[in-house]
């Protein structure tokens, strides 16, 4: 539904323009697209808003208060009401939001830059506690340029769940973040993080409107924020990566209390809860494990049809944290890592790494926010990551550096003279050379402490502003002047029962520049390695008949080439490791740790809040052992574990794994190991891994590496053997394979 609050006649719309126009000066090189929000109080665990580093896709008048808009600045400064020319907004009396009133966010342009999609949510309660049945939605505008009138339609097709932070693939066809559930079960909604047990998102979703085809490009348990299609092709992306027990299991606070379902089926029966996967969050008394907590927003990539998901050129914890600690406390050899006396290239740590965007012209250069969880609407420093080379190409995650544009102290909340307050949604621009500076914008609040409270006005007041450096800043770039004079309105509005009022400046937000741009030819799956072509060879099976049934079955394959070989940077897990009457790789004389099965988690959503008799809507996502039936029915059944796959005596491991799920994996001890009792974990996977159907991923190790492994090798190239028996496996049990058609 639309409502036009006033007559949209020229004249008026002038009127208004000009009432919120600022000379920008120098002027900008483009015009910028952005939007305005009512300010919001607080920023913390129990209030999730759309400024929130988790939960933001709410649609609630709480975490979204209606009255923004969708707005354009041109070069020198003149604004135009892009939702308002449309129709769309309020009719309410005073500034009352009602039925039509709207909550506007994350615009991207189209290559073209002539239209743009972003996120609406229309409609809001008429009185005290009303129902309120707003969801995000993506829509699109066109009529930017000078002269035109803007026009705003629905996009079709998409999803009935919150849509939210869409960008343009290279075809045209839609990214976006969603909080469908992977299979679209309505049992599964909402879905619960792994943190607080608080809704999230399902990761990225691609949609073709024109056809309604709609693919999970990438699955994740605690949410994927930002995607954008950078110059080399992929999608890059934020994720929220915290695989951990379940705190809501181990120190329960009600409404809290844990059950579990004994799958994802509406009416399957309920159990105990358990955690299987990874250590207790918190050491226990007697053990040799130490507490285990991962809690962190890290760049991410995928190809544009989903394949190949990785950590930005395979950057992590060791490139870019401050410290982080050991698994196994009784092991001399292990130790807790600090940057400090590491040797790492870089020099500069983050804690996060929110709002990503690529400069568009250094490529490669990706700046965005390191802020804190809670507190700040994450706000803190602006930072940029340097992931490729001067000649264009992409660098080893061993010798990426992080740039800090602003000083230090703007990430945190102490009082200091240099935290000047913190910055957000920064926005490098088109203009400059790699030489030369560059335009670079940020909604900057001159706020160095915390939103306080939730029931208080909002403390943080961001305003769009231009900074003093770009590229050539060194913990030193501030705020320049603002870009706007201000954009005042009188606001009401019931949240929950509370009948809210505001006066004053909104918030500006999340600026993108407006401009045609030629789309980057789309990255996908990459041809097969040669070790894994030669392992094709011997096995005497099609690449392109495997590919065929594997997206027939929607299915994958995981190869791993040799799990005793890791990264020379990590000595917080095991890496003296041998298979037994196999092959070893030794990074000192200490303790060797013996491995014969790699055991596979599936992220299911199995995890109930409340209790079985009256449960909490949605369910959280928890490891459990590979139970996928697909896979199960096709992999070879000679592992002692559940879920595991034997290891072969070069180290590798390849098996089948079910598509658009994310998955985990440990490697096992056997049962005649003498450093670890039987059958115990060795080295744990850290992160959530998905696939796409047909792809065949194969890693060099078990932390990949990225120049050296601990032995200060290369990373493995042997040919397989695991992979060889699979194919050889898969080609000759014909009487449970080829029933689908396929095979010779």
């Amino acid at each position: 539904m639309r409502r036009v609050l006033v007559s949209c006649c020229t004249a008026l719309i002038g009127l208004l323009a000009s009432s919120a126009h600022a000379a920008v000066s120098p002027p900008l090189p483009n015009p910028v697209l952005f939007v305005s929000q009512v300010p919001m109080p607080g920023d913390d665990v129990a209030r999730a808003t759309v400024t929130s580093s988790f939960a933001n896709h709410l649609p609630t008048t709480i975490a979204a208060p209606r009255g923004g808009d969708l707005l354009l600045m041109s070069p020198t400064g003149v604004l135009r009401n892009l939702t308002l020319e449309a129709g769309y907004g309020s009719t309410g009396v005073n500034g009352f939001q009602d039925a039509n009133a709207i909550a506007v966010r994350d615009p991207a342009v189209h290559w073209s830059g002539g239209k743009a999609v972003f996120s609406m949510a229309i409609g809001a309660p008429v009185q005290a506690n009303g129902i309120e049945t707003a969801q995000w939605q993506l829509y699109e505008v066109s009529g930017l340029g000078s002269g035109q009138t803007a026009s705003i339609a629905k996009v079709a097709n998409q999803p009935p769940f919150n849509n939210i932070q869409p960008n343009y693939l290279s075809d045209g066809s839609l990214v976006f973040v969603s909080d469908r559930p992977r299979n679209g079960a309505a049992a599964l909604y909402p879905i619960n993080d792994e943190y607080r047990g608080q809704a999230t998102n399902s990761g990225l979703w691609r949609l073709d409107p024109a056809s309604g085809d709609l693919r999970l490009l990438e699955h994740t348990p605690s949410g994927s924020f930002t995607p954008i299609v950078d110059s080399f092709g992929r999608i890059a992306f934020v994720r929220w990566d915290h695989l951990m027990q379940d705190n809501n299991h181990t120190s329960p606070t009600p409404p809290f209390a844990v059950f579990d379902y004994a799958s994802e089926a509406a009416n399957a029966p309920t159990q105990t809860a358990v955690e299987l996967y990874p250590e207790p969050v918190n050491s226990v008394v007697g053990s040799n494990l130490s507490g285990f907590e991962i809690n962190q927003f890290f760049p991410w990539t995928i190809n544009q049809d989903g394949s190949h998901e990785e950590t930005l050129n395979h950057i992590g914890r060791h490139e870019l944290k401050p410290a982080f600690s050991r698994s196994y406390t009784n092991d001399p050899s292990l130790v807790t890592f600090n940057a400090i006396g590491s040797g790492r290239v870089n020099p500069n740590s983050i804690g996060n790494f929110f709002q990503l965007r690529e400069d568009p012209v250094v490529h490669g250069r990706y700046v965005g926010v390191d802020a804190m969880e809670f507190a700040t609407h994450t706000s803190g420093q602006i930072v940029a990551i340097n992931a490729a080379a001067p000649n264009g190409s992409l660098l080893n995650a061993h010798d990426m550096t992080v740039q800090y544009i602003n000083n230090r102290a703007t990430q945190s909340i102490l009082s200091n003279p240099a935290n000047i307050g913190h910055f957000r949604d920064p926005l490098p621009m088109s203009d400059g050379t790699p030489a030369t500076e560059g335009t670079l914008l940020a909604a900057f609040s001159p706020t160095p402490s915390a939103e306080p409270s939730p029931t208080g006005p909002a403390v943080y007041q961001f305003r769009l502003t231009r900074l003093s450096k770009n590229r050539s800043a060194n913990n030193n770039a501030l705020n320049t002047a603002n870009l706007t004079a201000g954009i005042a309105k009188s606001i009401s509005y019931y949240a929950g029962g509370t009948l809210v009022t505001y006066s004053g400046n909104l918030w500006e937000l999340q600026p993108v520049e407006v401009y045609a741009r030629t789309a980057p030819v789309a990255m996908n799956e990459p041809a097969l390695a040669q070790p894994e072509q030669n392992a094709f060879a011997a096995a005497q099976v099609a690449e392109s008949d495997m590919r065929a049934f594997l997206r027939n079955q929607d299915l994958a394959i995981l190869v791993m080439r040799n799990v005793t070989s890791r990264d020379g940077a990590d000595h917080q897990q095991p890496f003296n490791l041998r298979v037994p009457g196999g092959t070893q790789t030794l990074g000192d004389g200490g303790a060797i740790y013996d491995l014969d099965e790699m055991q596979f988690f599936e992220a299911d959503q199995v995890r109930g809040f409340g209790t079985p008799a009256a449960p909490l809507p949605g369910r959280r996502t928890m490891t459990r052992w590979l139970n996928d039936a697909q896979a199960l029915r096709f992999n070879p059944t000679a592992a002692l574990n559940p879920g595991a796959q034997p290891i072969a005596a070069d180290g590798s491991v390849a098996l089948f794994v079910p598509a658009r799920r994310a998955l985990t994996w440990q490697s096992l001890s056997p049962a005649t190991a003498s450093t670890l009792a039987p059958n115990s974990p060795v080295v744990r996977e850290r992160y959530w891994i998905e696939y796409q159907a047909g792809e065949i991923r194969a890693c060099d190790g078990c932390h990949g590496v990225n120049t050296t492994n601990q032995a200060g090798l290369p990373a493995s190239s042997n040919t397989p053997q695991a992979l060889i028996d699979l194919l050889n496996w898969w080609r000759l049990h014909d009487d449970r394979i080829f029933v689908d058609g396929f095979g010779p």
